[in-house]
């Protein structure tokens, strides 16, 4: 499968719910699709000017083609992505919670010299951000590999809420 092809069928699962852009930027790497849903709640007395609470769940995801994956890089994505999660989730005082799910998608991934390695800091990634000590929220990262000419899936804890969506 090429990667425009998935791009596409991801984008059609997508679109439905989620603003799509292809080709954003974070902290100078490219990511080839970033997808934003937001979900607002709130009650009200008589009119809906009179709000008594409300509150907002986010999600965001970011696809990221590495054509060689290697436990450099992958670790650079990681790092930028948690260094940047205040300006993806913009936390204000009726956020409630924010999920940023990062697919990495690569060709052949079982010949990778670093399969083992690579597997295990993706599966044993754990992020969970509190925003002013819970008050505004909160955010989690989810990582998601997958192998576009194998079926081959690897996932964190977080990210296996997600694995049927992003498998091939």
């Amino acid at each position: 499968m090429e990667l425009l092809e998935y791009l596409d069928i991801i984008e059609n699962k997508l679109k439905s719910s989620f603003d799509i852009k292809r080709n954003y930027t974070i902290k100078n790497i490219q990511f080839d699709m970033f997808a934003e849903y937001h979900l607002r709640n709130e009650r009200y007395v008589l009119v809906k000017k009179a709000v008594v609470y409300a509150f907002e769940n986010n999600e965001y995801s970011l696809i990221k083609y590495c054509e060689e994956l290697d436990k450099n890089y992958l670790q650079e994505i990681i790092n930028t992505l948690t260094d940047s999660v205040e300006s993806i989730v913009k936390p204000d005082k009726d956020h409630m919670s924010s999920t940023i799910t990062l697919v990495i998608v690569t060709d052949n991934f079982t010949s990778n010299k670093d399969k083992d390695l690579i597997t295990k800091i993706i599966s044993g990634f754990k992020y969970n951000k509190g925003f002013a000590f819970g008050f505004k929220g909160w955010a989690d990262i989810r990582l998601v590999l997958v192998s576009l000419n194998e079926d081959f899936v690897a996932t964190n804890k977080k990210g296996k809420e997600v694995i049927e969506l992003y498998r091939l």
